[in-house]
């Protein structure tokens, strides 16, 4: 080996070993309000905020984990907080692949017009407009319902844009083909562009779910009776007027991030496929 090859080697392994000692730092950053919270559910208040802290308690309080299912209805918010996050992803999946298909495939006039014009709302906040459309929503009666913040949240102009620009990367020679053997619109929407699109969609309901399960605001406005809570509004309950139950949160916490890592973990080899793919065609 020259040393010119040699030279080239050890600066080859020094950017690599430099690279991962980097991901590595960040993973640990990253994951390092995770740990804590896990340290903390296993801890008595007085112990949650001590310095230094104490990563490992010496004496795991268990009891914790037993105790958030009676001090709450922790089992009724985490089965509402399910049944939203499920209605919702089921139906941002069908509309925003359903619109998608017709953005990215069918031809007809002011198309351009119309699918920047449903784009754009992404950049509105939804602060500015949650006011008049609380007014509409208790004007249909549907304030204090399930039904109002599945309503508002089952269309999405992020989902829209994000599986138009995976759709386009399909090639439309497949749709061609189908329409010449007699296949209808919606034959080729469920029977080609679906199957096809697994990363896409795996990538949206990893979004949507999430983006549904954490919702504080949303279930905070429309929701007031305890029955029709969720997770996120139910841990404000271990905050009283006089104490705060930090031990409980944490540990409740931990409970409530279980589904969303179970979601992520089993679509997680498609969400980078998904991600990659969606922006190759604009």
């Amino acid at each position: 080996m020259t040393h010119a090859n040699a030279l080239a080697s050890r600066r080859s392994t020094k950017y690599w070993l430099l690279k991962g000692l980097t991901y590595l730092i960040l993973a640990l950053l990253t994951l390092l309000p995770f740990v804590w919270m896990l340290s903390a559910s296993l801890k008595l208040n007085k112990d949650v905020f001590t310095f230094p802290i104490d990563w490992i308690p010496d004496q795991p309080r268990w009891a914790n984990y037993s105790e958030i299912w009676t001090t709450i209805p922790l089992g009724l918010f985490i089965a509402n907080t399910a049944k939203l996050s499920v209605i919702v992803t089921c139906l941002q999946l069908l509309t925003s692949s359903f619109g998608a298909y017709a953005f990215a495939k069918l031809h007809f006039k002011g198309r351009k017009v119309l699918f920047t014009t449903y784009v754009s709302t992404i950049a509105v906040p939804w602060q500015a407009y949650m006011v008049p459309q609380f007014i509409m929503m208790r004007s249909f009666h549907l304030n204090n319902t399930h039904l109002a913040i599945i309503c508002l949240q089952a269309f999405s102009a992020f989902g829209v844009f994000m599986m138009r620009q995976f759709y386009l990367s399909i090639p439309d020679e497949l749709c061609e083909a189908a329409r010449i053997d007699g296949m209808s619109q919606y034959g080729i929407w469920a029977r080609i562009m679906l199957p096809l699109s697994k990363p896409a969609l795996s990538t949206l309901t990893i979004f949507t779910f999430v983006a549904t399960w954490n919702d504080f605001l949303g279930p905070m406005i429309y929701l007031t009776e305890t029955r029709l809570k969720t997770i996120q509004i139910g841990l404000r309950m271990f905050i009283t007027q006089y104490s705060t139950e930090y031990g409980l949160i944490m540990a409740a916490s931990v409970v409530a991030l279980i589904p969303v890592l179970i979601i992520f973990l089993s679509l997680q080899k498609y969400f980078v496929q998904g991600i990659a793919t969606a922006g190759l065609k604009g």
